[in-house]
């Protein structure tokens, strides 16, 4: 073997050496999530911004119990010094966000550049995005069709459900939360049968139930009009304007009751066209059963799909949340002077 092959060969190989045992411990910094189904989307998201420097161990927040939730994140981190060090919490904002400080959760939230929140209502609604469905689409059906405009159709509903969603808002920021509770908005909101041909129809249903309830609420609290109406101002700075609106309600209301419904429908007729193109392009029966089967067992269920989907990166709260990290981790090896928890 030449000298000059053999010393570059040895040189890869030293690098590589170097890379599996650094010289150095990367600083592990452990993030607190609120239950199971977070884990994957929090280690999706903080895998971007590890380095030869630090990485990232995504944790349930108790180890001594099966205690979950924000509330337990957020105790389990607030009174500890290493909280910003070695220890962050990550959260669904749920109404957080936009209460800005009316409540105490939504004070330490806002406040504390160590708790990092989906500034969506919660996980699923980055997953429901509007722009990423056609690709939850194809992954549950290895069809590439485009069958309805995802993007036009969250954007009306979102504008018919907006001013209703305001009321929610604004009595959750005075702190009631029966008057016009959350459950009572996801019944007007929900998505019933959608007609492929005339997906319209399915938000003309919508229209008509959130009349109803605003002039319900308009009749029995008119002094409370102008001050609803008012809301929109300081919430279009939250990134809240009529079209995205789906982004802020409810996350598991959000995927149930409009997103699922109108995947559903969408994704069981490019299944059947893959299907019968494999039926017509089939030369004999033994070929079309096998083709078929291969076909199926390479499929997603459309609710695992859309779990799965990750293609919301361009949604600009994720955006806004990857800033957030991006602050944290440019400014955490300045700032830390104490001890750090090092990889063992």
């Amino acid at each position: 073997m030449p000298s000059s092959l053999r010393n570059n060969l040895t040189s890869s190989y030293l690098t590589a050496a170097q890379k599996l045992y650094p010289q150095r411990e990367r600083r592990r910094i452990i993030a607190y999530v609120e239950s199971y189904d977070d884990v994957a989307f929090w280690r999706s998201l903080l895998e971007e911004f590890e380095d030869d420097k630090r990485y990232f161990q995504v944790m349930l927040p108790s180890a001594t119990s099966l205690s979950k939730g924000k509330k337990t994140v957020l105790m389990n981190t607030l009174n500890t010094d290493q909280l910003g060090k070695s220890l962050i919490a990550c959260v669904d904002s749920d109404y957080d966000f936009l209460l800005q400080g009316a409540t105490s959760t939504s004070r330490k939230i806002n406040r504390n550049k160590f708790i990092f929140q989906t500034y969506t209502y919660a996980i699923e609604n980055h997953q429901c995005f509007a722009e990423s469905l056609h690709q939850v689409c194809v992954q549950a059906t290895l069809n590439d069709r485009i069958m309805i405009d995802f993007k036009a159709f969250m954007e009306e509903l979102s504008e018919i459900i907006y001013p209703l969603f305001l009321w929610n808002v604004w009595f959750y920021r005075q702190h009631d939360t029966n008057t016009f509770p959350m459950n009572a908005f996801n019944a007007c909101t929900r998505l019933r049968n959608v007609n492929l041909h005339h997906p319209e129809r399915s938000l003309e249903g919508v229209e008509k139930e959130v009349h109803n309830k605003l002039r319900e609420l308009e009749r029995h609290f008119p002094t409370h009009i102008e001050d609803v109406k008012n809301l929109s101002t300081e919430l279009e700075k939250l990134g809240l304007i009529p079209v995205t609106t789906y982004l802020y309600i409810q996350g598991h209301h959000l995927m149930d009751n409009i997103v699922m419904k109108l995947l559903t429908p969408v994704c069981t007729v490019l299944r059947r066209e893959r299907e019968e193109e494999i039926k017509t392009l089939a030369g004999h029966e033994e070929q079309y059963r096998n083709e078929l089967t291969s076909y199926q067992n390479s499929l997603l269920s459309v609710e695992v799909a859309l779990r799965k989907n990750n293609a919301f990166r361009s949604l600009y709260l994720n955006r806004w949340l990857r800033a957030d990290i991006q602050a944290f981790v440019d400014t955490s090896e300045q700032t830390i002077n104490e001890p750090l928890n090092l990889l063992k």
